[in-house]
């Protein structure tokens, strides 16, 4: 994955093609989850290969994984398409609360759709209350406020658990 974002900071398009091959059902299927509307799964998906293909310069493999760093890009892209309600009030409100309920439902289920891969092995070792905050933030898409209020607890207790269990995590992967 490395090499194909270093392609695509040189400008070359096999770069991208790479980053497809490699990931883009992963891509679709977590903008799926997150969003519950293909149609706007498929533009967040566009909009994050545009900046991975613009950004590319600024990836530092030092820093991370080529592959975080382009979940990540996804993430944030779903996280702002949530955000813009404009595209969801033509959703009524029980549809509304359907996609939300579905959004927890997939959180919670990806820990089981990680396969053979290092990052569910770390996972596994995170306490069950951490490792449900991360994988409702970064896969659910939910907001720490959100985490803090669907697991009843406090606020700065969901951000220091999302923290050090990030911590935790980029220190079994690395």
């Amino acid at each position: 994955m490395t090499s194909a974002i270093a392609a695509c900071a040189r400008g070359e398009q096999t770069g991208l093609h790479r980053v497809i091959e490699l990931e883009g059902g992963r891509l679709m299927g977590i903008a799926k989850r997150m969003l519950q509307r293909r149609d706007l799964a498929e533009e967040a998906v566009q909009d994050a290969l545009v900046q991975i293909w613009r950004k590319a310069s600024q990836f530092r493999a030092g820093e991370g994984s080529a592959r975080g760093w382009v979940f990540a890009i996804l993430r944030n892209r779903c996280l702002n398409i949530l955000r813009d309600g404009g595209r969801l009030s033509t959703l009524d409100d029980a549809a509304l609360l359907a996609i939300q309920d579905g959004r927890q439902a997939a959180a919670l289920e990806s820990f089981d759709a990680l396969d053979e891969m290092a990052l569910k092995d770390c996972l596994a070792e995170l306490e069950p209350a951490p490792r449900r905050a991360i994988l409702l933030a970064y896969v659910g898409g939910y907001s720490h406020g959100e985490i803090a209020a669907l697991q009843s607890i406090p606020l700065g207790t969901c951000k220091s658990w999302i923290k050090r269990g990030l911590d935790a995590l980029r220190r079994c992967l690395s």
